[in-house]
Parts: structure tokens; C-alpha cells; sequence
């Protein structure tokens, strides 16, 4: 699902990326990736995140999808010329990553799942591509944060069958994704580290 205008607003401005930084900080102190990665960030908007992602982890190789060519396009404009040669952009979608099952090492995810229609499957994409032993980061909202009256009428997110905790660490377990590290607010979200299986093979 795209982002409306109100919710390009909010992840397009310089406090976002004040957060942003601080979450690569924390997700730094529970997982350390090889300098031969190669990185995935879903879900990339203007590019920022994938910028602090580049600067504080260093992966060979960083791939940066967006479903929105508009975004994708802002991004090319957002990074420099060094960061555009070591970061891959590309128009993408969740549910059909280009890439064969369990080649990468890391992915990330900065609000993603909460706007898929079924993030279940875009849950079970994202642990296929991933190898054992990989990880994935996720941050994510519970409708308690985006379902109220005020956000409903602002912002744009599927209505149906959408996740709490217990739901998303279920799905998580499903797809042989193992919880590492947390942050939750039940009433507002999560951020987590989660670990591909090693007994786990391509199919999430």
C-alpha cells in the first residue's frame, strides 16, 4: 500500500530521521552484520533510512525497494553521489522480492508491515528471502495507534485483519523467525530483532 500525503509528510521530515537514527543505534547493539551482507530495507520512501543504514552497518551490498516510483524517485534526488553508487534503489514490491530463497543477511523494515493488506504474506516474503541465521528488524504499529478517529481520517492503512502483539509474534514464530531483542508499548507498537531459524530452509 502507498503512503497518502499526510503519512509522506511525517516519514519525509528531519524528526523522522532523528528517530530513525536512534532506532539504527539500538538495532546496532543486538546484531553486527559481516561486511560481506547483503541488506535489504523495504519499504525505503526518500531513502534516509537506508542512508543510516549504509553509515552505521557498512554492508557490501544495500538494496533500498519502494512500491512508490515517486518515492524512489525523491530518493534519488536525496542521496549523494557516494550513497547512490553503494545503495541499490529500485521500484518494488513486498509480496514478489526479487530474490531467490535465503540469499540475504539482513532486512529492515521501518513501518512496513502495519500498511500490507496481508502481512502475513509479506511476513512469509520476507523470512523466504532471508538465510538461516539472518535477521530481520522490524518497526512496527498497533491499530490502537493508527485506528483512532483523528489518524482514521488522515492517514491510510487496511482495516482488516491487522496485528497485536500476540498476532505478529505468532505470525514471527510461523515463518521460524525467533525474537531477539524488543521494544514494545502495547498500546502504541514494537521494535524487534528477530533470527531466521537455522533449521529453516528458502520457504518461510
Amino acid at each position: 500500500m502507498k503512503l497518502n500525503w499526510a503519512e509522506r509528510l511525517i516519514v519525509n521530515n528531519p524528526v523522522r530521521v532523528m528517530i530513525q537514527r536512534r532506532i539504527v543505534k539500538w538495532v546496532g547493539r543486538t546484531v553486527a552484520p559481516d561486511p560481506a551482507a547483503r541488506v535489504l530495507e523495504v519499504g525505503c520512501g526518500r531513502g534516509a533510512g537506508a542512508c543510516l543504514l549504509l553509515e552505521k552497518f557498512q554492508p557490501a551490498i544495500l538494496h533500498a525497494l519502494d512500491l512508490d516510483h515517486r518515492m524512489i524517485r525523491q530518493a534519488m534526488t536525496y542521496l549523494n553521489p557516494e550513497q547512490k553508487r553503494r545503495i541499490s534503489l529500485y521500484v518494488g514490491d513486498v509480496f514478489r522480492l526479487p530474490y531467490r530463497d535465503a540469499v540475504l543477511d539482513g532486512v529492515f523494515g521501518f513501518g512496513v508491515l502495519h500498511h500490507l493488506p496481508d502481512w502475513r504474506e509479506g511476513l512469509r516474503e520476507i523470512a523466504r528471502v532471508l538465510k538461516p541465521g539472518g535477521f530481520y528488524f522490524l518497526e512496527e504499529f498497533y491499530p490502537q495507534f493508527y485506528q483512532n478517529f483523528l489518524a482514521k481520517r488522515l492517514f491510510l492503512h487496511p482495516e482488516h485483519d491487522r496485528f497485536y502483539s500476540h498476532e505478529l509474534r505468532q505470525a514471527l514464530k510461523d515463518c521460524g523467525l525467533s525474537l531477539q531483542q524488543r521494544l514494545e508499548q502495547k498500546q502504541l507498537g514494537i521494535l524487534a530483532v528477530v533470527v531466521k531459524d537455522r533449521g529453516k530452509g528458502g520457504k518461510g
